[in-house]
């Protein structure tokens, strides 16, 4: 680390700006792609229901049911990775999700509606941790942090803006506004396969260690890349990554906490109008799409663990989760106090996002094996998925008992998070739980023998990953 500091204020500044190549196009792509998703995803059974001409009931079921029919694509899509790298799938999927939107409007009975939604659903489910293995295969050490940050930022931003347009498009033009942004949807995903077709996969970089000044080199051997891998065995023998999606996973019930249950914590429990519900909506997209990159830095700069970064993130979860119960106790009758009040604690949530998600991605990326990347991160993405579908029916369960039930679970779940995080330190890969630095330079020296170096494993495209980049 201190290498950097003694440079010239021109190459201080030269490192600072480098970007792994096709950076600025991976990034444009997500936001044109949250930006298309935003037209629909805040009003989903609203936009199907004008788009097919079915009843809500009709498009409510079929999405529950071909949504969990399409976690089946998880597993299937990190095996493809493996195969044939995650540019090319990624590509595969875009196309995928474009045509389900492209078909939406002419999908007006069940069966039509049903297969478009299901063909939609499978890429939908994998696409997250496709994208993950993306990262892992662009960027190593802090940069892998970088673009975490990057994404969640750029996703939040992009839904505002897309649901945005959406209301602009459909107040418009009307019923007929929902078919358009169905299209305009289906054109951002073609706009962002193209602009992701230039992303390039790293082919070995420089690994700069804080260790005494040591600096050194380390790449993938041929030998270790023609290894044929393990499969899905492998993955669930490694104890301390399936311990790392199980910490997830008690996270994950905490990001579902803003969505599912605050609304209906805020109209039967805390009596309070529904308007503080989109307040609080606004609040999160516009810090988290502000905000992210900047916390995110700050976090790396303090050259903290990724372990201890993720464990902090779930302590803002539990103070703003038990801040709920506090207020859930008093229940303030004041309009103006309650409104504060949530918004204080909507605060303390988000920046708890802020820490905790691009440590906790770039953490899982770097703790799965570059031949396995993909089926890893499949496996992670369910803890995602997993949290998603129970969450509705576990909080509605608590809150009929006691509406401060359900945050009190949450604080267990995100103590409990915490404490496994630290201690799976020990476990996991060193480079994986310390941010490494990467500097995209001339070969290193050869380090002096008596010093240890901790490098992590840089990943060399397989065949068919490297003619997808090209």
């Amino acid at each position: 680390m201190r290498m950097f500091r003694r440079r010239s204020g021109r190459s201080s500044s030269r490192s600072r700006t480098a970007r792994i190549a096709g950076e600025r196009r991976m990034l444009v792509a997500m936001a044109v792609d949250a930006t298309g998703s935003g037209m629909y995803v805040p009003f989903s059974l609203v936009f199907f229901h004008h788009v097919t001409g079915l009843g809500f009931a009709t498009v409510g079921l079929v999405l529950t049911v071909v949504g969990l029919v399409g976690l089946g694509a998880l597993p299937l899509a990190g095996a493809a990775v493996d195969r044939y790298g995650a540019q090319r799938v990624q590509l595969f999927l875009y196309g995928v999700r474009g045509t389900g939107f492209l078909l939406y409007p002419f999908a007006h009975s069940l069966p039509a509606f049903a297969a478009v939604a299901l063909a939609t659903a499978f890429g939908d489910r994998a696409f997250p941790a496709v994208q993950q293995s993306l990262i892992g295969e662009v960027a190593q050490g802090a940069d892998r942090d970088r673009l975490q940050a990057s994404s969640r930022a750029l996703r939040n931003g992009g839904l505002g803006a897309g649901s945005l347009l959406a209301s602009l498009v459909v107040g418009l033009a009307g019923d007929a506004g929902f078919t358009a942004a169905a299209w305009l949807n289906a054109a951002s995903f073609a706009l962002a396969a193209v602009l992701m077709r230039g992303v390039r996969g790293v082919r070995g970089v420089r690994v700069v260690r804080g260790v005494r000044g040591v600096r050194a080199e380390r790449r993938v051997s041929a030998a270790d890349a023609a290894k044929p891998a393990a499969g899905y065995r492998q993955v669930f023998a490694d104890r301390p990554f399936l311990g790392l999606t199980g910490v997830n996973f008690l996270n994950a019930l905490g990001y579902s906490a803003l969505s599912v249950l605050f609304p209906l914590y805020l109209t039967t429990w805390l009596r309070g109008p529904q308007a503080i519900t989109g307040s609080a909506f606004t609040l999160n997209t516009v810090m988290c799409a502000a905000g992210g990159v900047v916390i995110a830095a700050r976090v790396r700069a303090r050259g903290a663990r990724r372990t201890r970064s993720t464990a902090l993130g779930s302590l803002l979860f539990a103070a703003a989760f038990a801040a709920q119960i506090v207020l859930g106790t008093f229940r303030p009758g004041s309009g103006i106090v309650l409104g504060g009040a949530l918004m204080v604690i909507v605060v303390l949530y988000t920046l708890g996002e802020l820490v905790h998600s691009p440590s906790a991605g770039a953490l899982s990326v770097a703790a799965a094996p570059e031949a396995l990347r993909g089926r890893y991160l499949a496996a992670y993405q369910l803890s995602w998925s997993l949290s998603a579908a129970v969450a509705p029916s576990l909080f509605t369960a608590l809150m009929s008992v006691d509406g401060r039930l359900p945050w009190a679970l949450l604080v267990g779940t995100s103590l409990a998070a915490a404490l496994m995080v630290v201690r799976l330190e020990r476990v996991l890969p060193a480079g994986a739980v310390q941010v490494v630095q990467v500097a995209p330079a001339a070969p290193a020296p050869a380090p002096a023998a008596a010093a240890p170096v901790v490098a992590e494993r840089v990943a060399t495209p397989t065949p068919a990953a490297a003619t997808a980049a090209r």
